[in-house]
């Protein structure tokens, strides 16, 4: 626990500016403006896994930095809630089993100690009754969100009754990363009712009217509502660092047969992700090949995957290769929507990383990369009549853009000229952001140098 001492260590590092078009209150602290707990080298952390991969990405670390949020203040009602979390698992333990936490940090997974491939905020708490029973929990997101949410909301999918569990969202994230993403797909895009089953163990109507809480059967994936995510990573090593340092769950690991590797979560999992992991399913496996066995309709897709020389694989890129093409089958036909991670190339951006009015005014130039790409991902949904569109945004102030392409997006008046389509994404952006309560606002990113991909 050494590692976790709540001395504050304070950064002299300058912090970059965060600039939006509207100033707010800021409460996600994936936020720029926290950015120097996190955005040091090796040397500012402490480094607990490092290892050399053998599927392309070099030297895989996670590197761990001090947190400065939540305060100390707000620590014993987040001991409250493990407290209650606890007692569900183990009844009768209300007011026997106490909580304390160590603290919070920053964790950081690199490639080749340049790329920072994910960044996570980790809790650390335990058990009064047993110090060396540490509960580790994972707490950050990604802003690809933004994009994907608001696409999907646009062409006429039912996203709320998503978000409140009445329906299944079967979602595919490609590049695992620290996990924070399909965390947080499946922690806000919840299950309705999860008190129907015990594992594998079908239960009576009277029973179920009295059982609390429980868990879904993971074999069976009907009775799952929410968000379903399957992610795959071809890299086990990168899947271990998840799991052993960056606070992902252990229970979505699946094996090579297709079947979860512990057949139950334990204990400490159960009460941090009680409801969640058991919507989770991380294969090890090549996108490529995973995307052509699968028999899965997805309603949407998350691309996310970069190797060791921070390079987005060919493959993944390439018009005509069977990933893409396989793709295109296992896209939702009606509203399916894919959101791709790359690497800005294009030169709006000043020395403050601000962005400056005029370049909202005026229609930025798509660079030639994100072009390609975009292009290649927008024949997915726009051949053999299928009426779709593509779109990107940038976040100049992490050198990122988000590339969308989505099936049925839908205006008011049917016209997908670029003030249209981006008022309807805007309008539906303040929609999610309302309906799952986010901790960051969506507007700031999909105004961000918003460009509509031209008609093929």
């Amino acid at each position: 626990m050494g590692m976790w001492h709540r001395a504050r260590l304070r950064s002299t590092r300058k912090l970059r500016s965060f600039c939006t078009a509207v100033r707010r209150h800021i409460e996600d602290e994936g936020d720029w403006s926290y950015s120097s707990e996190w955005w040091g080298d090796n040397s500012d952390g402490h480094t607990l896994l490092r290892s050399t991969s053998d599927k392309g990405n070099g030297v895989v670390s996670v590197v761990a930095h001090h947190s400065s949020r939540p305060s100390e203040i707000h620590w014993p009602g987040i001991e409250r809630w493990l407290q209650q979390r606890y007692a569900e698992m183990h009844p009768g333990s209300e007011n026997n089993e106490k909580f304390r936490i160590l603290g919070y940090q920053w964790r950081v997974l690199r490639f080749n100690d340049e790329t920072r491939q994910s960044t996570a905020k980790i809790m650390a708490a335990y058990r009064e009754s047993d110090p060396g029973s540490v509960f580790i929990m994972q707490q950050n997101l990604k802003s690809m969100l933004s994009v994907g949410l608001a696409s999907i909301a646009s062409c006429n999918y039912d996203l709320m009754n998503a978000v409140h569990g009445k329906k299944t969202m079967n979602i595919l994230c490609i590049g695992h990363g620290g996990g924070s993403l399909p965390l947080f797909l499946a922690s806000n895009i919840k299950v309705m009712i999860l008190s129907h089953f015990r594992y594998g163990v079908s239960k009576s109507q009277e029973e179920m009217s009295l059982m609390p809480e429980a868990k879904i059967p993971t074999h069976n994936l009907k009775l799952l509502s929410g968000a379903v995510v399957d992610i795959v990573e071809i890299d086990p090593l990168v899947i271990s660092a998840s799991t052993q340092a960056m606070g992902f769950p252990h229970f979505p690991v699946m094996n090579p047969s297709g079947e979860r590797v512990l057949s139950e979560p334990d204990p400490s999992s159960e009460v941090l992700w009680k409801g969640i992991h058991e919507r989770l399913f991380l294969f090890e496996s090549d996108a490529e090949e995973f995307i052509q066995n699968t028999t899965k309709i997805y309603d949407m897709v998350f691309v996310d995957a970069y190797d060791g020389d921070d390079i987005f694989p060919y493959k993944l890129r390439d018009p005509n290769s069977p990933f893409l093409k396989a793709l295109k089958n296992q896209l939702n036909k009606e509203h399916g929507t894919v959101v791709v991670n790359l690497h800005s190339d294009t030169d709006i951006r000043d020395n403050a990383a601000s962005i400056p009015s005029h370049h909202h005014n005026r229609l930025p130039l798509m660079g030639r990369h994100v072009s390609r790409v975009c292009q290649a991902y927008k024949r997915l949904v726009t051949e053999n009549g299928s009426c779709g569109l593509g779109f990107s945004v940038s976040a100049p102030w992490v050198c990122n853009t988000s590339l969308a392409v989505c099936r049925g997006f839908r205006t008011d008046d049917g016209s997908l000229d670029r003030d249209k389509v981006l008022n309807t994404l805007i309008s539906k952006s303040l929609e999610v952001e309302n309906a799952m309560n986010l901790p960051f606002s969506c507007l700031q990113y999909i105004k961000s140098d918003f460009i509509l991909a031209d008609a093929d």
